[in-house]
């Protein structure tokens, strides 16, 4: 038989499960992994080897490690409710919170805005009545003044 066919051909795997068996790339470098059927059927699943092991027998649902399990898993499913619950329950609390910081501080920009208008209006007033409280210097008065000043 050849490399090839050596390679290609279907060896059946425990409990009629697939075999990966690999074959040259048609360029020579790489070599892609085939799926091949265990039986002559085919029909069984492959399966990957991290479940195989995993199952190794099933449990009796009688047995006091069954019952340790299934109590270990649900305290761990209360407990992990438990916490979403609380993490909802503090989101809803820190949403709630900025809502009121957010109102306050809206509240805040309104007076500020109100108060600016305000000194606004007072400022614009006081520069009017400055600059119409003030008169131009002529300048014949300079002229006049240094002129006496001198004789």
């Amino acid at each position: 038989m050849s490399k090839i066919a050596q390679q290609n051909s279907s060896t059946p795997g425990v409990n009629g499960i697939s075999v990966i068996h690999t074959q040259p790339h048609a360029s020579g470098l790489q070599q892609v992994p085939q799926l091949v059927p265990a039986g002559p059927g085919g029909g069984g699943k492959a399966v990957p080897p991290s479940k195989q092991s995993k199952k190794s027998s099933p449990m009796d649902r009688n047995s006091d490690e069954y019952r340790q399990r299934r109590e270990r898993n649900n305290m761990a499913v209360k407990k992990s409710r438990l916490k979403s619950k609380q993490k909802a329950q503090d989101t809803l609390q820190r949403v709630n919170q900025l809502k009121e910081e957010n109102e306050r501080l809206e509240a805040k920009i309104k007076l500020l805005t109100k108060e600016l208008s305000v000194l606004k209006d007072l400022f614009l007033e006081h520069a009017h009545n400055l600059a119409d409280n003030v008169q131009p210097i002529s300048t014949e008065t300079t002229t006049t003044n240094s002129d006496t000043a001198g004789q």
